[in-house]
């Protein structure tokens, strides 16, 4: 095989593995899905018939989602919850911003409104823009 050339026989493999079709039930989206983790989960580097492979069922993945799944528009101290969430850190870990633990567990209780200020020092600290954190 001469550099920069594709081996079309190791792509031909994937295909057969796993043939990608456009996706009309949950059960082949778990199903595709399953088979992304699988490459994401690999150990060594993805090849690049590998990684060709992947964006195709990544963009089916895409295609169904966008017709079938809901995600719901979150923002505020739910979004900020979510942020905790899904970076692994506690409340603890907004201290810097609101000042005190109460002042924290009163802003994720809803009891104190998040400020302009607060909402930039937010947006500072998970490094997104403020807008994430205001109702569109």
């Amino acid at each position: 095989m001469t550099l920069g050339t594709r081996n079309n026989n190791a792509y031909m493999e994937l295909l057969k593995t796993f043939p990608p079709r456009p996706i009309t039930s949950h059960e082949e989206f778990i199903a595709t899905q399953k088979v992304i983790d699988s490459l994401i989960d690999k150990e060594d580097e993805l090849t690049s018939d590998e990684q060709d492979y992947l964006n195709i069922l990544g963009t089916l993945v895409y295609e169904y989602e966008e017709k079938h799944v809901e995600i719901p528009d979150i923002y505020g101290i739910d979004f900020i919850k979510a942020l905790l969430l899904d970076l692994n850190l506690s409340a603890k870990d907004l201290i810097p911003i609101f000042k005190t633990e109460s002042h924290v567990s009163d802003v994720l209780n809803g009891k104190i409104d998040l400020t302009v200020k607060d909402i930039s020092k937010l947006a500072d600290f998970f490094k997104i823009s403020p807008a994430a954190f205001v109702k569109k």
